[in-house]
């Protein structure tokens, strides 16, 4: 039997558990989106090109998705703590060392090595919590997913800030004593727990997995950058689809497969992973342009651009503790369609906005995507129900990967859409509703799967 997660394990010392958790989730998704807003300064200190800075916003990303599926694996056969502890370590120390560059060799270097620890992280995250009855295990997932949904909506306010009134250097510094203080948290609260049975890494497993998500990470975000019918984009194209065959044949033979495909049998977790894919699809996609929007089209300033995305993650934060009432009163089916439901309607809101329009047309749209999405933190309590609980790392894994590409494929095809129309302002727009649809369709995926 694997060990207990938590010492001691009563409901009322749960919490310090759940404190590591969200602290964890919360600093290594802020690191998705906090260095943007300080590229500029970043150029001008290290006189870095355009491509440098692009490797130095993306870099993390793709070895953090691409290294994900992996890191839960890890988590799986070496132990969930181990995996913690060691992401944590990486990740400070990468953070310390992207913070002390001097060149912009050494801040893509120390980026991608930032990816590796947070690939380690945020499975064993999840993984932790697979032990926990299901109350408490609502509970936690409700605040890893939170803490990233603050962190996504915070980070180019917090980006912002430091590089204005401070140096572009505690974008990465800020992580050292956060990054220190959940280390030696997790050392104290969270006991080690494995899968019993698993004796080794699917090596193979690992390796296609990460060729498969490294090379679809690099294209979705260099895509439109190089062409899309360019030989490097149809190469790692190519390859991402070679190596997605190569993958399912690994993984079927496999006697220890990284991933059992059989985890796919299970309707609730294959329901909770598209329903997550969906809504990242929309709110990550829109996310990327919307500071574009508020600025360019409703004329907001830079600062105001940014506090725009504050009440959507005070919502979150807010509403979360309330979402176990609503599940149980609703059930996890109806509760996340409603949160669903009313994320597309606020996204469908503010593509009707129009030049001259201001905080009191925006307002309620973004407290509708906010309050919304804090109504979806049900998934990956459902998700993690689904499995056996020696395979959590995994499943922690695959959902953590569904949401990190989602928001890489948002991306891309809201892009396309945007780039396609005649104005900015009538692409994001259109790019808005159809991001609306997917949020819509993962609402009744989740209707079907969850009930």
């Amino acid at each position: 039997m694997a060990q207990s997660v938590l010492r001691p394990a009563s409901g009322a010392r749960v919490w310090p558990l759940f404190l590591v958790v969200g602290l964890a989730g919360f600093v290594t998704t802020l690191d998705n989106t906090v260095v943007t807003v300080a590229l500029p300064t970043i150029r001008d200190d290290l006189g870095a090109s355009l491509a440098a800075l692009e490797w130095v916003a993306t870099g993390y990303i793709m070895t953090f998705a691409g290294l994900m599926l992996a890191g839960g694996r890890l988590a799986d056969v070496y132990g969930r703590r181990k995996a913690l502890v060691t992401g944590l370590a990486t990740f400070t120390a990468a953070s310390l060392a992207a913070g002390l560059a001097t060149t912009i060799q050494l801040l893509v270097a120390a980026r991608l090595v930032q990816g590796v620890g947070a690939a380690l992280i945020l499975p064993a995250t999840l993984a932790v919590l697979a032990g926990k009855d299901g109350r408490q295990r609502s509970a936690g997932v409700a605040v890893w997913m939170a803490s990233g949904a603050a962190a996504l909506a915070l980070g180019p306010v917090v980006g912002g800030y430091l590089s204005q009134h401070a140096h572009w250097s505690w974008v990465f510094l800020i992580n050292v004593p956060a990054g220190l203080a959940v280390i030696a948290l997790a050392l104290a609260v969270v006991r080690e727990s494995r899968e019993p049975s698993a004796a080794r890494v699917d090596l193979p497993g690992v390796v296609t997995s990460a060729v498969v998500l490294a090379a679809g990470t690099f294209t979705l975000i260099h895509g439109a950058e190089y062409g899309w019918t360019s030989p490097l984009i149809v190469a790692t194209a190519a390859a991402c689809a070679l190596g997605a065959v190569a993958f399912v044949m690994v993984e079927r033979r496999a006697a220890e497969p990284m991933v059992d495909l059989a985890l796919f049998g299970a309707r609730a977790f294959t329901g909770g992973v598209v329903a997550q894919v969906l809504w990242g699809l929309g709110v990550n996609g829109v996310f990327f342009y919307t500071a574009i929007f508020l600025q360019g089209v409703l004329g907001f300033s830079p600062t105001a651009s940014g506090l725009a995305f504050v009440p959507l993650a005070l919502l979150v934060v807010a509403v979360t503790p309330l979402v176990p009432f609503v599940e149980r009163r609703l059930g996890a089916a109806r509760t996340v369609a409603a949160g669903l439901v009313m994320v597309a309607a606020g996204m469908a809101a503010v593509a009707f906005l129009r030049p001259g329009d201001g905080w009191g047309e925006l307002l309620p749209a973004v407290c509708a995507i906010g309050a919304g999405s804090a109504l979806t933190m049900p998934l990956g309590s459902a998700v993690l129900g689904a499995v056996p609980e020696g395979r959590a790392g995994v499943a922690g894994g695959v959902f953590t990967v569904g949401r990190e590409i989602s928001g890489l494929f948002g991306i891309a095809a809201i892009g396309v859409i945007v780039q396609a129309a005649e104005t900015f302002a009538g692409g994001y727009s259109a790019g808005l509703l159809v991001a609306a649809v997917l949020v819509l369709a993962g609402a009744l995926v989740s209707v079907v799967s969850l009930s």
